[in-house]
């Protein structure tokens, strides 16, 4: 077989988020990731993923970090690498739609702290959901890189996503993502998809996979075959399994061929040494569980994509059902197919996922609708691809004449000086008027230690009367215990 480009495959990296939000729910510390700046800026990728996703929530919840100052960090560390982040088009990071105003603040701000590319995605591939964040990325100076979330169903074909392309092309698209979230896109129709949208349009096209169902490897060898311009990579120490393909491997395989990327494996393995390090940590702290480093071919049967998978062990180890696991997976394309064969990616995954697991353990199926499963049903994240199962929708308390069929966000007042007006007085900045507007259960207590951590650090006035040395104050211990 011949490669149908001649030119390097660009590689982005993973290991800063995908990598493991996917296997350990995204909770490796900007501490565990300074020291690997240096070399990761100096091995050339195309780029590095860094932020969005599920990151900024969990810096909040569960590492006490602020995101936008990891995202500052970053950028200072990798002066010479474009960083990347996961956006997801009208829902910005959070799990709701957010109006225009507030969606075009989020663009400008990620781009100021220090975001080259913004993958913008919608969880339904609404394209009505992506118009503000495409427009708002382009206006600030960002490259916008719109996604197809690719998934299997009776609806979702290669033709549907061709013809989706081409819309995100004319829309504005500076690049166009495929983004496999459960290994689902095999070798074969990898390559059959990438040649197709490669004789479609004329931005370059990146692949994004995961290795859960043992394929990814293969996937991402048959689209450079086919063509594809760039791929996710994760490196080994966090590759695999519900993770990406290791970098190294590709890598490696590709040298001396048309599309060798050029980059140096010696490097990868300096900052391999170091995630190891990081790798074993979260193993030791028992985050990074070992079944999300098996392959599990069932992938192909649940089409759960993999950082829901290390969610749903986490949701069912906090409710003693573990052993449901399976029982969970195999309900979840029921759901699928009853709410319309969404595609399972955040926060769609979530909700279906999360619906699946209450079917489960509550014993019967539909006995308790969560919130965002109504709002789904009710069409407030957008149309749905595929026939609601009317039955289901009538048992959530959904009348059919309920259901809103025009861009949820032309529904929402600008709500931007209302969240200015709310957070006023724990808000130092747009970035914290941001940060409470999506997560405004966590935000506020995190930015309550981050103020008092500063408060406390700062030293007290020197002493002029009588030559005591100045004293610097100490942080409380309450604040402390919960770094």
């Amino acid at each position: 077989m011949e490669f149908l480009s001649n030119n390097p495959l660009l590689i982005t990296d993973t290991i800063l988020r995908d990598a493991h939000q996917s296997q350990a729910a995204t909770r490796m510390t900007t501490k565990e990731m300074l020291p690997a700046l240096e070399i990761l800026d100096s091995i050339g990728y195309y780029s590095l993923e860094c932020w969005g996703g599920a990151t900024f929530d969990a810096c909040m919840r569960f590492l006490n970090e602020d995101p936008w100052e990891r995202l500052r960090k970053l950028k200072k560390g990798l002066p010479h690498t474009k960083l990347q982040m996961l956006f997801r088009g009208q829902n910005i990071l959070g799990y709701k739609h957010y109006a225009d105003d507030v969606v075009d603040l989020f663009c400008r701000k990620s781009i100021e702290n220090g975001i080259d590319i913004i993958r913008i995605f919608d969880a339904l591939n609404d394209v009505r959901n992506l118009e503000q964040a495409i427009k708002s990325t382009k206006k600030y100076g960002g490259q916008v890189e719109a996604t197809l979330s690719y998934t299997i169903s009776p609806i979702h074909d290669e033709t549907y996503f061709v013809k989706l392309a081409k819309e995100l092309e004319q829309m504005g698209a500076d690049t166009i993502c495929i983004k496999d979230m459960a290994n689902l896109l095999l070798p074969m129709d990898a390559y059959s998809l990438v040649k197709a949208l490669k004789e479609t349009v004329s931005v370059p096209i990146h692949l994004h996979t995961h290795n859960t169902s043992g394929t990814g490897d293969m996937t991402l060898l048959m689209a450079a075959f086919a063509g594809v311009d760039i791929v996710d990579t994760a490196l080994s120490p966090l590759a695999n399994g519900t993770s990406q393909p290791a970098t190294e491997s590709l890598v490696a395989t590709l040298q001396g061929t048309a599309r060798d990327t050029g980059l140096d494996l010696g490097k990868m393995s300096d900052a391999a040494a170091h995630f190891r390090k990081v790798a074993q940590r979260l193993k030791d702290d028992g985050i990074l569980d070992p079944k999300v480093l098996n392959v599990d071919t069932n992938t192909l049967l649940y089409q759960v994509p993999g950082g829901m998978l290390s969610n749903l062990i986490s949701q069912l180890k906090q409710a003693g059902k573990e052993d449901k696991y399976y029982d969970v997976l195999a309900e979840i394309p029921r759901v699928r197919k009853d709410f319309g064969y969404p595609p399972l990616v955040t926060p769609t995954s979530q909700i279906v996922g999360t619906q699946a697991v209450m079917n489960v353990i509550m014993d019967e199926r539909y006995k308790v609708f969560p919130k965002e499963s109504k709002a789904v049903l009710r069409g407030e994240y957008g149309a749905l691809p595929g026939e609601v199962n009317p039955e289901v929708r009538a048992k959530a308390g959904i009348a059919a004449e309920d259901v809103i069929t025009c861009r949820p966000a032309d529904l929402l007042e600008p709500e931007l000086e209302k969240y200015r007006q709310e957070f006023k007085d724990i808000a130092k900045s747009d970035e914290d008027v941001l940060s409470l507007a999506l997560f405004p259960q966590v935000a506020p207590k995190f930015l309550e230690h981050r103020d008092q951590l500063a408060k406390a650090a700062t030293p007290a006035a020197p002493a002029t009367s009588d030559g005591v040395r100045s004293i610097s104050v100490v942080c409380d211990e309450n604040v402390m215990k919960n770094l």
